[in-house]
């Protein structure tokens, strides 16, 4: 199993950026999928999750009206879509697998490398 993220970087406030996510190695329509990030000096956080058809599954507070997940099946590729960034948006963003595959349970077995997002 292999996630790769992709599409961090550096943007001012109010602007916009999508990160990618490759997977490999699985079926990676069977799983549900989510980001994660964890800012400097702050544990990991859950961003946002889809179910395996696209449905979401988990919206944080800090994500509503501003983070859009998607995923294309075909391309075994999750994006997230992030408009309105803030500066407490700053974080290493990565893109995690269920461990199981079908259902959402919070059980987060497999992590990419993360890809950095600046927002200053």
């Amino acid at each position: 199993v292999q996630l790769v993220e992709s599409g961090g970087g550096s943007v001012q406030p109010g602007g916009s950026l999508r990160l990618s996510c490759v997977a490999s190695g699985y079926t990676s329509s069977s799983y549900c999928m989510a980001w994660f990030r964890q800012a400097p000096g702050k544990e990991r956080e859950g961003v946002v999750g889809i179910y395996t058809r696209g449905l979401i599954a988990y919206l944080s507070d800090s994500a509503k009206g501003r983070f859009t997940i998607s995923r294309d099946n075909a391309k075994n590729t999750v994006y997230l879509q992030m408009n309105s960034l803030k500066p407490e948006d700053t974080a290493v963003y990565y893109c995690v697998r269920e461990a199981y595959g079908g259902s959402w349970l919070g059980m987060f077995g497999y992590w990419g490398q993360g890809t950095q997002v600046t927002v200053s």
